[in-house]
């Protein structure tokens, strides 16, 4: 039986103990750590929508996000506390307004490596149950430690770890804050604590030892290596060159530089993203940009760029490839390009959702040789690196596919 539920995914954390690193951000497997959580979330057959519970700052980064699930349906900030940002997540799908009773599964953002599969798991025993959570067993011997010395033994027969996601039914989670207000000085750490508070049963389900909380950077390493982080890349290289042509903005880059003039193509004539597309077909052993778009009919006339590669790094991924790096080298004449190479780094990752620092694009003027000296046009060639996802794979976004509405203005 298929339990609809809905997703409460908690990510406004301060990241303490990571030594100043925003977990979340962080680059695990070429993506950011957040986005492998939101896939694995969204692969859930059970889950209908989700809510993401951020940091204040965060929320207009995490809305527009090109890597976010398209079951996202809210992306709210949170508070100091953890159960702050359950309520706030929970007051968001309250808004949203679903009519039945559904089960609620609170899961930490920093748990990327869980499986999809547990959410159901997890939901089919809370709509039995009313409540239910995934544990795994303590494998360690326990120790009760004071002040550096040995206390004793604990025995560990009846102890379990508590893992997210957390599944209660949303009138229960409901009735647990209206006796237990967000801001009342207890500090649940987990939704199970203050259910069990509530004098509300809880199931246990088995969990898994990989769906750990990444919370330390050797945690991240692992998570790392987990992911394929290990495995050897495979390098691909990407070239391409267009006249200007009439008519203004200049596109490079995913960004409009309106002082220069436009290249002309049968696209936008973005030759930066050009390259890049073709550089990851090339890593991933998929032919080229003019094969999959080819300048005719079939391809719509002034198509923006920003499309051709978006449906690209999707194609890649469906092959179980994760971007590691993209390097980009534009030579131009004009217009200078020192004040845009940021930014233009700045799209490209967004693009390809991939963290910033993965991606590094530089200028030269070519010493004013050949067609981009003369200033007759620009040319650029990219390099990208490129890994197998891991086991976690079947995540990556599916092809979006050319759509005619997808055009440049004229």
């Amino acid at each position: 039986m298929n339990h609809a539920a809905e997703a409460i995914v908690v990510a406004a954390g301060s990241s303490s103990r990571m030594g100043g690193i925003d977990k979340l951000d962080a680059n695990l497997g070429g993506r950011p750590l957040l986005a492998w959580t939101l896939a694995a979330v969204a692969a859930s057959s059970v889950v209908r929508r989700i809510v993401v519970v951020v940091a204040q700052q965060r929320v207009a980064a995490i809305s527009n996000a090109a890597w976010k699930p398209e079951k996202v349906a809210a992306v709210v900030a949170g508070g100091d506390r953890r159960h702050e940002s359950v309520a706030a997540g929970l007051r968001a799908l309250e808004g949203i307004g679903p009519a039945d009773d559904p089960v609620v599964l609170v899961h930490d953002g920093a748990r990327p490596l869980v499986r999809p599969g547990l959410f159901d798991e997890v939901a089919a025993a809370a709509a039995e149950a009313g409540a239910a959570i995934p544990v795994v067993p303590i494998v360690e011997t326990v120790k009760h430690v004071a002040n550096g010395e040995v206390q004793g033994t604990i025995d560990r027969s009846e102890l379990a770890l508590a893992q997210t996601p957390q599944g209660v039914r949303m009138s229960l989670l409901r009735r647990a804050f209206q006796e237990y207000p967000p801001s009342g000085p207890q500090a649940w750490t987990d939704e199970a604590a203050l259910l069990e508070a509530s004098r509300i049963q809880v199931r246990a389900v088995s969990g898994e030892p990989t769906n750990f909380k990444v919370t330390l950077a050797a945690d991240l390493d692992r998570a790392s290596l987990l992911l394929g982080g290990g495995s050897i890349p495979r390098v691909g290289f990407g070239s391409d060159s267009h006249p200007f042509g009439p008519g203004r903005p200049l596109m490079l880059g995913g960004i409009e530089i309106a002082a220069a003039p436009r290249l002309s193509g049968h696209s936008d004539g973005d030759v930066a993203l050009h390259a890049v597309a073709d550089a990851l077909l090339g890593a991933a052993a998929m032919g080229d940009l003019g094969r999959l778009f080819p300048s005719g009919p079939e391809t719509p006339e002034g198509i923006a760029s920003r499309r051709l590669l978006s449906d690209v790094v999707a194609r890649v991924r469906q092959t179980g490839l994760e971007i590691r790096s993209i390097d980009v080298t534009i030579v131009a004449g004009r217009p200078r390009l020192a004040g845009s190479l940021d930014a233009m780094a700045d799209s490209i990752a967004a693009i390809a959702g991939v963290p910033a620092g993965t991606v590094n694009v530089k200028a030269s003027t070519g010493n004013l040789a050949g067609m981009e000296g003369a200033g007759r046009g620009i040319s650029a060639q990219a390099v990208v690196a490129v890994a197998p996802a891991g086991p976690l794979a079947g995540l990556a976004q599916k092809p979006v596919g050319v759509d005619a509405t997808d055009q440049e203005p004229p």
